[in-house]
């Protein structure tokens, strides 16, 4: 049986982008040099495996995003709470949160410090 067990994406900017991660909940998990050319960066999120890996390619800071990425899932229990605590750092919201179908959980989206986007789900006790 398979697994899915990471996303990897280049990034620009170590620290910033670590800062970013963790202001989403994620944990830094590790670094792993690749010879002379780059560093691994392995985030999770509490109680699961480092499921991100971000790489870093020295002399490189800034990549085409593409047409073919789109985002990331993140799940929250308060979406209000996270939009708060994120603005506090500076990480605004694209647009204001809202539900793809009644009832169904809220939503919203950030970027990272690289352009990529991350979806913010509310966590519906209904569902």
């Amino acid at each position: 049986m398979s697994e899915l067990i990471h996303t990897c994406y280049r990034i620009g900017d170590i620290d910033r982008s670590v800062d970013f991660y963790e202001a989403l909940g994620f944990e830094e998990r590790g670094r792993l040099p690749i010879r002379e050319e780059a560093i691994n960066v392995f985030m999770g999120l509490p109680g699961d495996d480092p499921r991100l890996e971000l790489t870093y390619n020295f002399g490189v800071d800034e990549y085409e995003l593409g047409t073919g990425y789109n985002h990331i899932a993140v799940t929250v229990d308060d979406l209000d709470g996270a939009l708060e605590s994120l603005a506090a750092k500076g990480i605004e919201p694209e647009k204001p949160p809202y539900s793809v179908r009644e009832g169904g959980s809220r939503l919203c989206f950030v970027r990272d410090p690289d352009g990529y986007r991350i979806e913010l789900i509310e966590r519906n006790p209904a569902t």
